[in-house]
């Protein structure tokens, strides 16, 4: 195995694991989202009480499971797939169309998402933007920076993909971090 081989397999695993690390923590987060939704509830119904924050938390949460486990679900190849020719294809196949997919495709459209919401993101954070309501959650600047950690997640997950595709395609061998 050529020097460039083991680093490149290096990099996939510590991309791999960063995304596999982060994927579980906020898989933790749908607890919290139904635990919370069902105080809400509880304390609505029951208690006639409620308060804009703890319902703006569950938003929050859901935004940080989708967002931060996007990587987590490319990682595991639970995404989206139309597979109409792909699951006749061999093994060397199938990853000659992941590495294109991930060039042409996953790669543009993250880095697309980055660039295009860097400014959106940057005037978030000018005003430290808040809850548009009162009592709401102060730091909707921090939530709108997850648009840029998803992008960039996914691109070190296409990245990785690539790598791991390529060396199947050329060599025949399937990556042992999968």
């Amino acid at each position: 195995m050529s020097c460039i081989s083991v680093r490149s397999s290096r990099s996939v695993s510590l991309i791999n694991t960063l995304n596999e690390w982060i994927g579980k923590a906020v898989a933790w987060l749908t607890l919290a989202m139904v635990l919370t939704s069902f105080s809400i509830v509880v304390m609505r119904y029951a208690f006639d009480l409620g308060w804009i924050a703890l319902q703006e938390s569950v938003t929050y949460m859901h935004t940080l499971v989708f967002m931060l486990g996007a990587a987590y679900t490319l990682k595991h190849n639970e995404h989206v797939r139309v597979d109409i020719f792909y699951q006749r294809f061999s093994v060397r196949g199938k990853a000659w169309v992941d590495c294109l997919g991930s060039l042409f495709l996953l790669l543009p459209v993250s880095v697309f998402i980055g660039w295009g919401s860097w400014e959106y993101v940057a005037d978030s954070w000018e005003v430290f933007e808040g809850s548009r309501h009162s009592g709401g959650l102060p730091g909707l600047f921090l939530l709108k920076s997850c648009i840029l950690l998803m992008s960039a997640l996914l691109i070190l997950q296409g990245v990785s993909m690539f790598i791991g595709n390529l060396m199947t395609a050329l060599y025949g061998k399937a990556s042992s971090d999968d």
